[in-house]
């Protein structure tokens, strides 16, 4: 029997996606397909992320490609957040 670890992963795209959120910084999501779309992450959940621009679009999380941001928000940690949150139950 094989011996193997199980690490638990960081959480990465929730907090990205809430910095990018809460700085309303402007982004270029690509998708699957090629087309680009632009403007400020409004909401997100697990399935998709409301992107603003004139109007607001639901995009489907499994048609993105790539997310670029117009400049990097500002640093912070990742998984913060839910490590303070698991600490208190504790």
């Amino acid at each position: 029997m094989e011996n193997k670890k199980v690490t638990k992963a960081l959480p990465i795209q929730d907090p990205y996606l809430n910095a990018l959120r809460k700085e309303r910084i402007n982004v270029s999501i690509y998708l699957v397909n090629g087309v680009k779309l632009q403007g400020k992450v409004d909401s997100f959940d697990q399935f998709v992320v409301l992107l603003r621009s004139n109007v607001t679009q639901m995009v489907y999380k499994h048609a993105i490609s790539t997310i670029v941001p117009m400049r990097d928000p500002k640093p912070y940690e990742f998984g913060h957040e839910q490590n303070a949150n698991n600490s208190e139950g504790e």
